[in-house]
């Protein structure tokens, strides 16, 4: 399962890429997020985060690791659990006037969880909609 959403931006890149690059604020901007905390690192590569979520009714913990940053132009990060892979990434760039922001986002689920991979596709979906608006909303008011 992946999505893509794209978010614009008057916003400076560098304000909109410190924002974002601190995984901490998807509180602010994931409306599925109940808590993200830093456990290790200073959030370049190898910052270990974790993150609890709200997902088809019930909180999920994954444990994410950077795994790839590029000042003002990417973070990529991989978070993971029992039942679950993710894999996020957000690149920035300048368009103009403003900054665009391109969230990508997959989700594999593992062993038996397959199964329900259609009923996880749209709330997957669905969730992405929802964090699309908010980001915008956020990143409007840098």
């Amino acid at each position: 399962m992946q999505i893509t959403r794209t978010a614009t931006t008057p916003a400076p890149l560098e304000r909109v890429f410190a924002y974002l690059a601190d995984f901490t604020t998807t509180t602010q901007w994931d409306p599925g997020t109940v808590a993200t905390t830093r456990l290790a690192g200073d959030g370049g590569v190898g910052t270990r985060y974790r993150n609890v979520s709200r997902f088809l009714g019930r909180e999920v913990s994954l444990e994410y690791f950077v795994t790839a940053l590029e000042p003002d132009g990417l973070v990529r990060l991989r978070g993971e659990n029992a039942s679950v892979v993710a894999e996020d990434e957000l690149t920035f760039e300048r368009v103009g006037d403003l900054t665009a922001v391109t969230y990508r986002a997959s989700l594999q689920p593992k062993g038996w969880r397959v199964v329900a991979a259609p009923l996880v596709a749209l709330a997957f979906r669905r969730l992405a909609d929802d964090a699309e608006q908010s980001l915008r909303r956020v990143l409007g008011a840098l």
